[in-house]
């Protein structure tokens, strides 16, 4: 392998194209915690602690994964499991980012610098948790949940329950679309004895909890829009959130996940740069 194909394997391996999901609802939390643009030094920071986090979390996902990848056909020929990289690239690659999560930590907020084991924690356990549990889904929506309220300590220290309740948002958001995603390996986890949503309630089931979820992600947007001094933009983000989730969900229907791919990475995309927008405009 030439060194050349590293960075796009490594780039393949992380799905970096996805850190839009959580990188702008960190930035959310940024903007809302000050009420205002925070410096440059403290966005700096926390875009490089999120980009070292979410390689760190999809690097040990797909490392912990690789034996599940290779008995299913649609992830079989993901980097690991095709052998396109190799375990000890992907730990050492796990390490680095690691390491840029801690350099980027520590040029932040003290309180930070206590609370960072917690979401490396969380990226460890959740690929295990889908072996024991089909509530797989909220931990995971709840690790990701942690980018606007890690941002919110990252520059003010605290965190107030304002705080808290984007990240609930954010964590069912999350776990609402991956009861979705779940649903294109139904028939493989079944198989392999793994555990989800839809593999204990059913598809209809599946659907039903991304329902619930992405209600409580509105709800939770509302009641933290109440909490802050926040104006029209935001409430206009609030809507919007909430039509394109509506959008989402009539995109695929049981029986129906032709679009599930346009459900899952285009809409979601949409979302969250979206209402970042939104808050952007607000805080402004």
């Amino acid at each position: 392998m030439t060194a050349l194909a590293y960075p796009a394997r490594f780039y393949s391996l992380v799905k970096f194209e996805h850190t839009i999901f959580a990188l702008p609802f960190a930035y959310v939390g940024a903007f809302l915690a000050v009420n205002a643009v925070p410096s440059a030094h403290d966005l700096v920071w926390i875009t490089v602690a999120m980009v070292g986090a979410r390689s760190l979390a999809m690097g040990l996902n797909r490392l912990i994964d690789a034996g599940l990848d290779a008995r299913n056909p649609r992830t079989a020929g993901r980097e690991l499991p095709s052998g396109l990289l190799s375990p000890i690239a992907v730990v050492a690659f796990c390490l680095a980012s690691l390491a840029v999560f801690l350099v980027a930590v520590f040029q932040l907020d003290p309180l930070v610098h206590w609370l960072w084991p917690i979401p490396v924690a969380g990226f460890v356990i959740y690929p295990y948790l889908k072996r024991w549990t089909w509530l797989c889904h909220l931990w995971l929506g709840a690790v990701d949940g942690l980018a606007p309220v890690g941002a919110w300590a990252a520059i003010t220290g605290t965190i107030p329950w304002e705080a808290w309740a984007l990240g609930g948002a954010v964590a069912l958001w999350v776990a609402g679309f991956d009861c979705f995603y779940a649903l294109l390996d139904l028939e493989v986890d079944r198989e392999q004895g793994l555990q989800s949503i839809a593999v204990r309630f059913g598809e209809r089931g599946a659907f039903w909890g991304a329902r619930l979820f992405h209600l409580g992600t509105v709800a939770l947007l509302v009641a933290a829009g109440l909490g802050l001094d926040v104006g029209l933009f935001y409430w206009l983000g609030v809507a919007v959130v909430a039509g394109l989730l509506a959008y989402e969900h009539s995109l695929v229907r049981p029986g129906d996940l032709r679009r599930l791919d346009t459900a899952f990475f285009t809409m979601n995309g949409v979302i969250s740069v979206g209402f970042f927008v939104f808050v952007l405009l607000d805080v402004l």
